[in-house]
């Protein structure tokens, strides 16, 4: 393996359970019933998909997805500035900084807006371990689609079979395995119940994939 790619919501950061939140906080302000038991297996997709299919659901709402996201996007921005409870996983900036010691190129590859990304990468000093990021706000398709990985591989200069992909959700891995790329899936007990079974590897702990 000549790279590594890593998600960032349950991987960089134990964000997930702040995510549900201000998902269901969206729902209960428009007044939309959504499940929460369904919302895991919207993990590491995007607010487009999730809030897509909450109107189809309920045209009668008469609102647009923007709308909802944008009112989500905010709380969770709010949330993310000032919560002291967010910080990054255990593990996971030694494993960045011994990756980099190691000469492996670095890739970001998260279905969060791009200005999330920045703003949590900054928050935590962490933006100059990342040698590309891609956001799949910005991509036709993301997770479970191969395309975000794609993407973080050609802007690494690396043959997808040569990465190595760390996720912790459903979505994620498949986009992965897809994209021809090794997955180790992370198992965070905060994102919900996901299947890990078609990752390459399962670990409980980032020291557990020290090279």
């Amino acid at each position: 393996m000549k790279a590594s790619i890593f998600d960032m919501d349950g991987v960089l950061i134990d964000s997930e359970p702040l995510h549900i939140e201000v998902k269901l906080e969206t729902f209960r302000h428009f007044g939309i019933p959504f499940p929460p038991e369904k919302l895991p297996s919207f993990a590491g997709r995007t607010s487009k998909d999730l809030f897509t299919e909450a109107l189809l659901a309920h045209p009668q709402a008469g609102l647009t997805w923007q709308e909802l996201a944008s009112f989500k996007h905010q709380r969770y921005i709010d949330r993310l500035i000032h919560d002291p409870s967010i910080q990054p996983i255990t593990g996971v900036t030694e494993l960045l900084r011994h990756l980099r010691s190691k000469k492996f190129r670095i890739g970001l590859a998260s279905s969060s807006g791009r200005n999330i990304i920045e703003m949590v990468l900054s928050r935590f000093g962490i933006r100059s371990y990342f040698d590309t990021i891609v956001s799949g706000a910005e991509l036709p398709h993301s997770k479970p689609y191969p395309d975000i990985y794609l993407k973080a591989a050609e802007g690494l200069g690396i043959p997808p079979c040569d990465c190595t992909v760390v996720e912790d959700a459903t979505a994620g891995i498949a986009a992965a395995k897809a994209a021809g790329m090794t997955c180790i899936a992370f198992h965070n007990p905060h994102s919900g119940q996901q299947d890990l079974s078609q990752a390459d590897r399962i670990v409980e702990h980032f020291s557990e994939i020290l090279v």
